[in-house]
């Protein structure tokens, strides 16, 4: 795994957790957090005025060029739940230990309600769809998997800095 890139990159649905758990392996880690999501809205505006605005494809190409910055930064990078659709960004994700972050739908209901994140308005049931039709490409991506649905985030925090501080990028858990 390369030294100078991310310590580890977090994938999954959105309302997983991972920019709260990504924050927490940071700290962890004595590392840099990097959120793709929050860079693009720090440069361009709310992510639902992109979308609005300019339409998904551009939102797209402006993440798939923060996605790219941040895969050479050392740090802890929470990727946008969108991003691992880019062929580029999958073929970089390879270099790179990369966590899968799941939630149950019953878990992410809450999470998501009243959201502004535009693939999800729709609720549980536009969730749901996005998540199964991305499930392939995270499950290939994805170094190792850990649920958010149940457990205490500081817990799952505390493996995954020692997964990657272990150096061990194949191996796998729940």
């Amino acid at each position: 795994m390369s030294e100078a890139g991310p310590h580890v990159v977090l994938i999954g649905p959105p309302g997983a957790g991972k920019t709260r758990l990504g924050k927490r392996i940071a700290r962890l880690l004595k590392a840099s957090f990097i959120d793709t999501d929050r860079r693009i809205v720090a440069k361009h505006g709310p992510i639902a005025e992109i979308f609005a605005q300019r339409g998904e494809e551009y939102f797209r190409r402006l993440e798939r060029a923060e996605v790219a910055q941040a895969l050479t930064e050392r740090a802890v990078v929470s990727l946008g739940g969108g991003a691992v659709l880019n062929p580029d960004t999958q073929r970089e994700l390879a270099a790179h230990r990369v966590v899968l972050v799941t939630v149950s739908p019953e878990a992410v209901e809450a999470r998501i309600a009243g959201s502004t994140r535009p693939l999800v308005a729709g609720g549980i049931e536009a969730w749901s769809r996005l998540v199964e039709g991305r499930r392939e490409i995270y499950e290939r991506l994805a170094s190792a998997t850990w649920d958010t649905s149940s457990r205490p985030l500081d817990s799952i925090a505390n493996e995954i800095a020692e997964w990657a501080s272990a150096g061990d990028p194949m191996k796998d858990t729940e």
